[in-house]
């Protein structure tokens, strides 16, 4: 296959799956996963295509479709763990504290000391990396399963955190914008961090500079409910000037990009 032949293909791929990873181009093109590096970082300058942590993902998602987890979990990684890192900062000794089924959540859950805390997720894979910290103590929603996101949602879901009050919660969402609000791909999703933020006292709204001045499908709540909202030094700058007028405080954190 010709060089020129393979990057069409590659852009195909991507756009196709919404994001693809090195390993895999590897096997399918049968080339070394440094080509594979090579072909990304030239059509990432041709403006065809995003370089992630691990992989590609395309200038054109679908913001009315879920995206899968393992497609997530490539996106954005090192803008997602910085915040996440920055989030841990705000947990403290004796908290009860929302987890959301983010992988930002996911980031948080993985870095989260082992101190006595309670935590309540609609994640598996949160609850799956707490159950190695002995002193925190997990509460699981339940509810149905949503297979892209790993996580429960529906009315079992949202009907548990009416048993509980909470002091923390952390969220991400698909788009944050200035009038219309917090807003999710899915409406599951959205509906249970509605209940989310109305269970807990502090709201923390943890995303990248991606999700900024974009709208998803189903609308969250409106943006003053956040207190505080961690993101990372791509953000809009004028927006998050805007938010901060609207009495939220924004920690900025600093992410290191290949060149």
């Amino acid at each position: 296959m010709l060089v020129a032949e393979r990057h069409h293909k590659i852009v195909e791929l991507v756009n196709e799956k919404k994001s693809i990873r090195v390993s895999d181009m590897s096997k399918l093109f049968a080339v070394t996963e440094e080509t594979i590096r090579r072909d990304l970082e030239k059509l990432e300058k041709e403006n065809k295509l995003a370089r992630s942590h691990g992989g590609a993902v395309s200038l054109h998602p679908n913001d009315s479709l879920e995206i899968p987890y393992s497609q997530r979990e490539i996106m954005n990684v090192r803008e997602k763990q910085k915040i996440a890192m920055e989030a841990i900062k705000h947990v403290f000794e004796g908290d009860k504290i929302i987890l959301d089924a983010s992988t930002t959540a996911w980031y948080m859950a993985k870095a989260l000391p082992d101190l006595p805390l309670t935590v309540m997720t609609n994640s598996i894979k949160v609850a799956m990396e707490l159950s190695n910290k002995h002193q925190i103590n997990v509460i699981s929603t339940g509810g149905t399963l949503l297979s892209k996101s790993l996580s429960y949602a529906g009315p079992l879901a949202e009907a548990s955190f009416d048993s509980y009050h909470l002091d923390k919660a952390f969220i991400s969402c698909k788009g944050l914008h200035l009038e219309r609000g917090i807003s999710e791909s899915d409406e599951q999703q959205s509906r249970i961090k509605k209940k989310m933020i109305d269970s807990a006292d502090s709201i923390y709204l943890m995303i990248d500079y991606s999700k900024f001045s974009k709208t998803a499908f189903s609308k969250i709540d409106q943006i003053e409910v956040a207190h505080h909202l961690v993101t990372d030094s791509k953000a809009d700058q004028t927006l998050i000037q805007l938010l901060k007028e609207k009495g939220i405080r924004v920690t900025v954190t600093e992410v290191q990009h290949d060149k």
